[in-house]
């Protein structure tokens, strides 16, 4: 089911209420390092975010190094293009919760 991209305004508060991240992709996604003491911790958290993910039907692209989660979210079928969407807003803020 498609879902309304952010329009400009809606992303600049996007990464005005979420500063740690970015945007990627030309404006098509964000995307945020995570550091952790181990890799255990970061397994955690990847967990962690997995079961809200999962919860919330949308499920972040992650690359995980050792202590480090690089996290990029984006909707696939936002409308009219893919892009960001109110979806990436949800996840980041539950994200951003267990951070």
């Amino acid at each position: 089911m498609a879902v309304p991209e952010l329009d400009p305004r809606e992303i600049e508060q996007l990464l005005a209420d979420h500063p740690e991240w970015s945007l990627a992709r030309d404006g098509k996604a964000i995307t945020r390092i995570f550091q952790f003491k181990d890799f255990s911790a970061a397994w955690g958290f990847m967990t962690r975010v997995a079961l809200l993910a999962e919860a919330q039907d949308h499920h972040p692209e992650w690359f995980n190094v050792y202590a480090k989660v690089e996290v990029t979210l984006t909707t696939h079928d936002a409308e009219p293009s893919g892009g960001l969407s109110q979806r990436d807003v949800r996840l980041a803020r539950a994200i951003d919760g267990l951070a």
